[in-house]
C-alpha cells in the first residue's frame, strides 16, 4: 500500500480523478446530444426484429417445425439431425418454453444477418489490404476479450434498455469470426486459381465472385458458425438489458434459486446451438468435399 501511495503521489491521483470525471461527463454530453440520433439510425433494426419475432410467435408451431426441419435437410441433409430438431422443439413446445425460444431466435436470425452483412465486406476488405488488416485485427481482439458487461455500459448509456441496445452487444461479441475467417479464406485461395483467372482477362470483381468468394465458401461458413455460437452465448447478458427470450427465465431462475427452471432453458439454449452447430457445419464440410472435388478435377 505505501508503494502505490508513494508511487502516485496526491496530485497524480487528483490528476486522474479529474480525467475519470472529464470521461464521463463527455460521454453524458454526447449521448444527451445525439442519443436520439442514434435511436433514428437504428428504428428500421428495431422494426426488423419486432416483425420477425411476431411473426414466428403468431406462425403456428407444426408450420415453425416443418420450416425449421425442411432448412436443416437443406443444410445437413441428415436424417438423424432433422429427426433431433422435430424433438428438440417439441421438447421445448412440451415444456412451456416456446414463446421464449421463437423470441431467442429472432434476435440471433437479425444478429446473424447484421454480422454477416458487415463482416463478410469487411473480411474482403482485410484480405486486399494488409494494412486494413493491421488496423482492424486488434480492434477485434478488443472486442473477443473484452468483458460484454464492459461494452454494455456505453451501449445502455446511449440507447437506454431495450432490445436494439442488446442487439448491438450481441452483434458487437458475435461478429469477430465471420471478419476473420472471411479474411483467412479470401487469403488461402490457390494463387493457380487467381493467375488461371488473370490469364482470362478477368476483372477484380469478377475474380473475387467467381474465384476468391466461391472457394473461401468452406472457410465463411465456418465463421457463419462460430457468428452463430456466439450470438446464442450471449442470450443470457443480453437478457439483462431487456431483450426477450430464453436468457429471461434463466436471469429468473439465478435470481430465485429456480433450478429447474434455469435447467431447462438453459437446455433449451444448449439445443439451440447444437442444431445450428451441425447444420452449419455439415454444411461447410459439404462445400469443402465439393471444392476439394472442384480441385481434383
Amino acid at each position: 500500500m505505501e508503494f502505490w501511495t508513494n508511487k502516485f503521489p496526491e496530485m497524480g491521483r487528483t490528476e486522474l480523478r479529474d480525467l475519470k470525471k472529464g470521461i464521463d461527463a463527455g460521454f453524458r454530453e454526447f449521448s444527451r446530444a445525439f442519443g436520439e440520433d442514434l435511436e433514428q439510425v437504428f428504428h428500421p433494426l428495431l422494426m426488423f426484429l419486432v416483425w420477425l419475432e411476431k411473426m414466428l410467435l403468431a406462425t403456428p408451431w407444426p408450420i415453425i417445425i416443418i420450416v425449421m426441419s425442411a432448412l436443416a435437410w437443406l443444410g445437413a441433409r441428415s436424417l438423424w439431425i432433422v429427426l433431433g430438431v422435430i424433438a428438440s422443439f417439441l421438447a421445448i413446445g412440451y415444456f412451456g418454453m416456446w414463446k421464449d425460444t421463437m423470441s431467442t431466435l429472432a434476435i440471433i436470425s437479425v444478429a446473424t444477418i447484421v454480422c454477416i452483412t458487415l463482416g463478410i465486406p469487411l473480411g474482403i476488405l482485410m484480405a486486399r489490404s494488409e494494412r486494413l488488416q493491421a488496423v482492424i485485427t486488434p480492434v477485434l481482439d478488443v472486442m473477443q476479450t473484452i468483458p460484454a458487461f464492459v461494452y454494455l455500459i456505453p451501449v445502455v448509456m446511449l440507447l437506454g434498455i431495450g432490445k436494439v441496445p442488446g442487439l448491438i452487444s450481441v452483434c458487437i461479441y458475435a461478429i469477430p469470426p465471420i471478419v476473420r475467417l472471411t479474411n483467412l479464406g479470401i487469403r488461402l485461395v490457390d494463387k493457380e486459381a487467381l493467375e488461371a483467372a488473370d490469364a482470362f482477362g478477368a476483372s477484380y470483381r469478377q475474380k473475387l465472385f467467381g474465384v476468391q468468394i466461391p472457394l473461401a465458401l468452406p472457410n465463411i461458413f465456418a465463421g457463419v458458425n462460430q457468428t452463430i455460437m456466439m450470438a446464442l452465448s450471449m442470450v443470457v447478458i443480453a437478457s439483462m438489458i431487456g431483450v426477450a427470450g430464453l436468457g429471461v427465465p434463466v436471469l429468473r431462475a439465478i435470481s430465485n434459486q429456480y433450478l429447474a427452471l434455469g435447467m431447462m432453458n438453459g437446455l433449451a439454449i444448449v439445443a439451440l446451438a447444437i442444431i445450428f452447430d451441425r447444420v452449419s457445419q455439415s454444411y461447410g464440410k459439404r462445400l469443402q468435399r465439393h471444392r476439394q472435388g472442384i480441385n481434383h478435377d
